[in-house]
């Protein structure tokens, strides 16, 4: 398969755009035909948001998603698995939300009501990324801006789309596309035993870890993860 012929799509994770994938996107070759999707921008659940993606894009696809959009590409490729021709999927979780899970976020969404994003965003430095560089401004400055530029009606729609999000583990055993699995190994919003469930449940799926690194590993570990990308896209021509 020549990448020529197939379209790359990123999927950005909850209230994240092209930012994210930016260092990505600059290491990619100049035959490659690649999008950033902002269908969690647009819709209420993790299913229309997949649908959409799937409606406005022609031809073959080849997914890379990052933690939501992760989420977004596993339903993809449930609902149309002959048009994926290759799944990349970067700190995300397959399962269902777990109750502790939906009571943590119901409690952000009653903040990011009250014009508290900041407040929240600023807290959870030391879980988004890895301890050693959650005061690096430099780093997470820009992941807080797109974030609050999301503003809170989208990060409170957005939640509740991944709190109603379906359980991916019973069809990615029929996944056949080529797939390569990433996560940090201090990654504390989806650890890495996600990665590795997701890993063995998709037969031949390439796993990955990125040492010293959390949530935001296409941020935190940006060298690392456009080479794997890149190796990985390789082998798919």
């Amino acid at each position: 398969m020549a990448l020529a012929d197939t379209q790359l799509i990123f999927l950005p994770g909850l209230a994240a755009n092209a930012v994210m994938w930016k260092h990505q996107i600059k290491a990619l070759p100049l035959q490659c035909h690649a999008t950033v999707s902002d269908v969690h921008f647009q819709f209420d659940s993790i299913e229309q948001m997949a649908a959409a993606l799937l409606q406005r894009s022609r031809g073959d696809l080849i997914l890379c998603g990052a933690s939501m959009g992760g989420i977004i590409a596993m339903e993809a490729v449930r609902q149309a698995p002959q048009r994926i021709r290759g799944l990349a999927l970067l700190g995300t979780n397959a399962r269902p939300e777990t109750d502790a899970m939906r009571a943590l976020r119901l409690d952000a969404i009653a903040m990011f009501e009250q014009g508290r994003a900041a407040e929240i965003l600023r807290a959870n430095l030391m879980l988004t990324f890895h301890p050693s560089r959650a005061s690096d401004a430099t780093l997470t400055q820009p992941y807080v801006d797109f974030v609050l530029e999301a503003g809170a009606p989208a990060l409170i729609r957005q939640n509740r789309a991944i709190m109603g999000r379906p359980d991916a583990r019973a069809h990615l055993p029929a996944v056949s596309c080529p797939t390569l699995v990433l996560c940090g190994d201090a990654d504390r919003l989806t650890p890495p035993d996600c990665s590795q469930e997701i890993a063995g449940l998709i037969a031949h799926a390439e796993l990955q870890m990125l040492a010293q690194c959390g949530h935001m590993l296409t941020m935190e570990r940006p060298h690392e993860v456009s080479a794997a990308l890149l190796g990985w896209l390789e082998t798919l021509e």
